[in-house]
């Protein structure tokens, strides 16, 4: 089942869902997805005028602290927000990644931050816009599919982290999650990633990885720096001409915003 697409403006493409049961079968667990989900963290973040990070801390096992598989590194520590973002198997081939990190100095052994960082966030910033591109199979504009990934994403919400927004997009996901003591953040997108392989390509009549193995994860440093991720992954749709406007799309947590869920809009 494949999303219909209808031109509605210029250069904007909205994708809506038709309605059948294969939607209720993508679902884990009706009870979790019943439930309206968290969007708020346990303490709201201060401002970045009266909070500083400490990032150089002793993580509890099983949390891994920092570390790096080769790729970006990942900070992993309870009671952080963290935004995340993982991706299909072929939406990004590793050889443009490795070019790109060729280009901005980011394979040398002896780069130190905080000069690093700022070519690490230009790195992202360039997987964020190929991504946006819609390179690959697009898998997840499949209804089913999209609604598999929404619903593992919130399966646990509330027990191994608190979910405050997310974004299916067709060839990758953005999540914003509030980490829990006990759930290593990779152990997390393992879960996610696992289940919805299996169904995915059993729903394809495939074989083979579904998603990439690495992903991206950037810790939230303050109230406004939270604000502007929600943003971002709820507004990924419109910035990418899926959408005219963020609640138009139908695998969002935009559409829970403003309390009650909007009904997915049926084909005209």
């Amino acid at each position: 089942m494949v999303i219909s697409s209808r031109l509605r403006h210029p250069q904007t493409r909205l994708y809506f869902p038709p309605v059948d049961a294969a939607d209720s079968q993508a679902r884990p667990d009706e009870a979790s997805t019943s439930r309206p989900p968290s969007l708020t963290p346990s303490h709201p973040p201060s401002s970045k005028e009266h909070v500083r990070v400490v990032t150089i801390v002793q993580s509890p096992k099983p949390h891994r602290g920092w570390h790096s598989r080769g790729y970006l590194p990942h900070w992993d520590h309870p009671g952080l927000i963290q935004s995340l973002n993982f991706r299909l198997a072929d939406a990004l081939p590793g050889a443009v990644i490795e070019k790109w990190k060729i280009e901005l100095g980011l394979l040398a052994e002896s780069n130190q931050r905080p000069e690093k960082a700022g070519r690490e966030i230009e790195l992202r910033r360039r997987i964020e816009d190929y991504l946006d591109a819609g390179h690959g199979g697009c898998w997840l504009r499949r209804a089913d599919l999209a609604a598999l990934v929404e619903n593992a994403l919130r399966h646990f919400d509330g027990e191994r982290y608190r979910l405050l927004a997310w974004c299916v997009m067709p060839n990758h996901v953005h999540a914003l999650i509030e980490t829990k003591e006990r759930f290593p953040l990779g152990e997390v997108l393992h879960s996610w990633k696992s289940f919805t392989s299996k169904r995915a390509n059993e729903s394809l009549d495939r074989t083979g990885e579904f998603w990439q193995r690495e992903f991206m994860d950037r810790y939230v440093r303050n109230a406004e720096h939270f604000a502007a991720v929600i943003a971002y992954i709820e507004e990924n749709p419109v910035k990418a001409r899926l959408a005219r406007v963020k609640t138009d799309w139908p695998w969002s947590s935009a559409r829970f915003r403003g309390g009650e869920p909007q009904a997915t809009k049926q084909r005209e």
